[in-house]
């Protein structure tokens, strides 16, 4: 590797840290020109902490001195110019977004915070100041390539806090791609993005991988790029080299052909055990769920009405824009429903409509558990016979990063974000036992913070499910989840199902992750009339 001009990032036994100590003790990897590298690996296996060095949040430190004297033990040519697009960093704006909110000092109650428009600006200009005349390139956005590149053009003026997941991810996409930083990482890319955005990401992808191999000298008019995903599925073909990390070390380093191989003989492995495992994991979640309701007095037996939660010519938009219009929808017991639409269609608008997180619940006719909103039930009343997992929830979890992996469990039997009150023996017990069933045995004294986006999406999860609620809502649950805590979620989604005790509200952009018990479809169509069609299979 001795004066390897073609050597962009070189990194020779090292290990990273945080402000705590070492995170990963031994990182040998190099990046040349002429490759597109694809970094993978299972959740808390360390991709996300190699990725984090890389962008500078976290540190590169040599274990030895200078190798052989002459070759840096670790030389970055893109250090301080690196951008990553992730559902961590939506969900980091997100919150920003919500620490900066004036609603309450503002006449009429509405502060949309900094739109799409400022946001990517601000990669140029540097901060706008709230309410200051735009500078000229705010202004002429719209004629920037990389703007129409990630197809934002329309939602340039929307809030950020009011865009869909995918929406937030192709705004940070443009961002990063106008800020002119040298490397682009692209973290589980394809993640709640609906087919209409994956192709545009897809295409773009490999317009701009397909420069960098074929380019010996570094280009400053297109980033470099690199690619991590959880999942080795929608694998752009321009991926020339994979690294893999588990069990916080590098468990492969080397070619796409040697790796698919490798990723080959895995599933075959799987697929031979796979019914076995199902079965034992199905007796397993029934054996808890029974000692959990018995020894807390859950009552699965809720009196409640055969129509769960009806909505009659329901409608919902802002500054002129209809997301929802005349819906007439219901939702009856143990009929599983999945919610499909493309992004900014209005799925999480709607799920929204049901949590209580949207105040134009109570200017529509919405009706839960036979009581319409708005009749003087409180939102706890509500939530009691809910479980959820959102992209809200998640956000709101990270602001309490630091609570303990059971507490969090536990929060669900109190409908809580954080636990406010001692727990008893009992609840510790069962946060315990659903832990130790989700994979996480002997862990739940972690901060929720301390864990990586996949493993923090399992655990929201878990927290849905310990109440066995009688409406468990599902939006995009697998965000950030490797092939086996996936597989694992999916599998005790099923098994939910088949209690008869809870019936599914489900949202997912993967035709893979539809469950066979949905066998009805709420589609949202935006812009058409009607907007939406109801289909049964």
């Amino acid at each position: 590797m001795q004066g390897n001009t073609n050597s962009l990032i070189n990194i020779h036994n090292c290990h990273i840290e945080n402000k705590k100590g070492t995170v990963l003790q031994e990182i040998s990897w190099e990046m040349r020109t002429g490759e597109a590298w694809l970094v993978t690996g299972p959740n808390g296996g360390g991709k996300a902490d190699f990725i984090n060095a890389l962008s500078g949040n976290l540190k590169f430190v040599p274990n030895t001195a200078d190798f052989d004297g002459k070759t840096p033990l670790y030389s970055n040519r893109f250090e301080k110019s690196v951008e990553v697009v992730s559902l961590e960093r939506a969900a980091s704006l997100i919150q920003e977004e919500r620490d900066l909110d004036e609603s309450e000092y503002i006449e009429g109650g509405v502060d949309i915070g900094r739109t799409g428009r400022i946001f990517i600006a601000e990669a140029l200009t540097g901060p706008i100041k709230k309410g200051a005349e735009l500078p000229e390139t705010a202004r002429r956005l719209e004629s920037f390539p990389e703007i129409k590149l990630c197809g934002v053009e329309k939602i340039l003026d929307r809030g950020l806090k009011y865009m869909s997941t995918g929406e937030i991810r192709r705004t940070l996409l443009a961002r990063a791609l106008i800020s002119k930083k040298q490397l682009l990482i692209l973290s589980d890319p394809f993640a709640g993005l609906d087919a209409e955005s994956r192709a545009i990401l897809l295409d773009f992808f490999n317009t701009i991988a397909s420069k960098q191999l074929s380019d010996e000298k570094s280009d400053a008019t297109f980033p470099r790029i690199i690619l991590a995903m959880e999942r080795y599925v929608e694998i752009p073909e321009s991926i020339t080299n994979v690294l893999e990390f588990s069990l916080g070390a590098v468990s492969f380093c080397g070619t796409r052909t040697d790796f698919e191989k490798i990723v080959q003989a895995r599933a075959e492995k799987t697929l031979e055990t796979r019914e076995a495992e199902k079965k034992a994991f199905a007796e397993s979640v029934k054996k808890i769920s029974a000692e959990v309701d018995n020894v807390l007095g859950v009552d699965t037996a809720i009196e409640l009405p055969d129509t769960l939660i009806e909505m009659n010519d329901v409608n919902v938009g802002w500054d002129g824009h209809a997301v929802l219009r005349h819906l007439n929808w219901a939702l009856h017991k143990n009929e599983h429903w999945l919610i499909r639409g493309p992004n900014g269609s209005g799925k999480t608008t709607f799920l929204e409509l049901i949590t209580g997180d949207n105040m134009q619940v109570f200017s529509n006719d919405i009706k839960l558990f036979g009581n319409r909103r708005g009749s003087g039930e409180t939102i706890w009343d509500i939530k009691h016979k809910l479980g959820i997992v959102s992209y809200r929830l998640h956000v709101e979890y990270r602001m309490l990063g630091g609570t303990p992996l059971r507490d969090v469990i536990m929060s669900g039997f109190h409908d809580s974000i954080g636990l406010y009150q001692a727990a008893s023996d009992i609840e510790t017990d069962a946060a315990e036992k659903w832990l130790s069933l989700g994979g996480f045995k002997g862990r739940g004294g972690e901060p929720f913070g301390s864990i990586s986006y996949g493993e923090q999406r399992a655990i929201l999860i878990l927290r849905a499910a310990v109440k066995c609620p009688p409406v468990l809502i599902l939006d995009e649950p697998c965000h950030g989840l490797d092939e086996q805590f996936r597989q694992k979620i999916l599998d005790l989604l099923e098994i939910i199902a088949e209690s008869g005790t809870t019936t599914l509200l489900h949202v997912t952009h993967e035709p893979s992750e539809v469950l066979e018990c949905e066998h009805s479809i709420l589609e949202l169509i935006p812009n058409a009339d009607p907007m939406y069609r109801i289909i049964k299979k």
